[in-house]
């Protein structure tokens, strides 16, 4: 057992002292703590991109408490009122306008969609760059893709919640998708709406699971992934396994505890994320119509549908995915092609640890293929999120279609690239 030889915790006779010795007998905190925290040896060379772990630590928590108080007050009904307005859209309307701080409570769990999936594109993508997916950490960056897979869903879910017409209608396109599986897709489409459209029964079964996948499975799965990182410890950005070099003591060379150090350095992330956080709450919540969509300040309506229907901002690479797939081939529909397109671009990122065949993990020492792949797959991404939020036309399908080819192709001839490229030595130790 980890931490099974760890020395107690020794009171120095206050009554905190005595109740955390009591506590230490019982329940392995020191073993926790050192495990976890004061004796977890992290690389010394951690840089900018090593904020966007805790970063995405500290959006979770401030998403399930702002969510927890919007939830006394909000309620998931999709009838009228007297005033023939949907009861859900009121009851946000209830929070924004009459509830005691209502609106800053709501906006920052609006805007904290947004800042988690910022946080959490840029903590993958340091993965990218540094090899992170690599052996030994292959576990880790899968629990990580679920930890993805389970943050979209939520989101998703949490965008019906509004009741508005972006709300009503990016749900009912989405929820459509899945109608295009041959044979059940009918009846798993009416099976998740809970009818025959979106409508009340929708609305109850998203919000339970919008309530209980960031409470429960979120936070299990971040732990696993938290607990799995430790084990084999963190990489760094020269890719060099610290464990490799230590001292007579058992301690890596290249490695400094966790904390104080990393907390320390952490709290002036996390200073600076606030900041940032605070300012689009306070001046700019709307985020210029990417975090909260002019039309889901109108109430949802069936009978009205706006003149183009897009997603929010985070989705909008993989809704560009769907769309770009326009012509029938080998008997299935376009559309199913479109559904499968935009599920293998997800789903891709489990595989990555295994189609990477360089025999360096950092961009570093990589060659100049990868690194002009790396390059042109987050060109390709940023033009694909960008179209997905825009009506489409001929022009912007093309450039969709030939940005989702250079998605694919970033994954598909890894394993060529990577073993052709010519890579420069990694050092025996960790660098700056």
């Amino acid at each position: 057992m980890a931490g099974a030889n760890v020395e107690k915790y020794k009171s120095d006779g206050t009554t905190a002292g005595n109740l955390l010795e009591w506590l230490d007998a019982r329940f392995p905190l020191m073993a926790l703590w050192n495990d976890h925290l004061a004796k977890y040896y992290a690389p010394k060379n951690f840089n900018f991109w090593y904020f966007f772990g805790s970063l995405a630590l500290l959006v979770l928590v401030m998403q399930i408490v702002t969510g927890v108080f919007l939830v006394m007050h909000y309620k998931p009904d999709a009838s009228l009122n007297a005033s023939g307005v949907p009861v859900a859209f009121a009851s946000v309307e209830y929070i924004m306008r009459d509830v005691p701080w209502g609106w800053l409570i709501r906006y920052m769990h609006s805007t904290g969609a947004s800042a988690f999936f910022i946080v959490v594109y840029l903590h993958m993508f340091r993965g990218m760059l540094y090899g992170s997916y690599r052996q030994p950490r292959e576990l880790v960056w899968i629990i990580g893709v679920l930890i993805f897979l389970v943050l979209m869903a939520t989101a998703f879910m949490g965008y019906l919640l509004p009741w508005g017409q972006m709300s009503y209608w990016g749900a009912q396109v989405i929820l459509n998708l899945f109608t295009a599986i041959p044979l059940i897709g009918n009846d798993l489409g009416v099976w998740i709406r809970g009818d025959y459209v979106v409508g009340d029964a929708t609305l109850n079964r998203l919000f339970s699971l919008h309530y209980l996948l960031p409470v429960l499975i979120l936070p299990a799965l971040v732990a696993v992934h938290l607990i799995a990182l430790h084990e084999v410890g963190s990489n760094n950005p020269d890719g060099i396994e610290i464990k490799k070099k230590k001292d007579q003591n058992g301690v890596p060379l290249d490695g400094i505890p966790f904390h104080p150090y990393y907390t320390v350095k952490d709290i002036v992330g996390v200073v600076v994320f606030l900041i940032v956080f605070s300012a689009v709450v306070f001046f700019m919540p709307e985020g210029g119509g990417y975090f909260l969509e002019a039309n889901n300040f109108y109430p949802a309506d069936p009978l009205v549908t706006p003149p183009h229907i897009a997603p929010v901002w985070y989705f909008g690479p993989f809704y560009s995915i769907l769309r770009a797939n326009t012509v029938n081939f080998f008997w299935i529909d376009a559309k199913l092609w479109g559904v499968i397109f935009m599920g293998l671009g997800v789903m891709v990122f489990f595989f990555l640890p295994w189609l990477d065949r360089s025999p360096v993990k950092s961009i570093r020492y990589r060659g100049p293929l990868y690194k002009g792949a790396l390059t042109i797959f987050v060109i390709s991404f940023v033009i694909l999120g960008y179209l997905g939020m825009l009506a489409p036309t001929p022009g912007r399908t093309l450039v969709a279609q030939i940005c989702t080819i250079l998605y694919f192709a970033f994954f598909l001839l890894m394993p060529i690239y990577t073993a052709l490229d010519k890579c420069k030595p990694e050092p025996e130790r960790v660098t700056g």
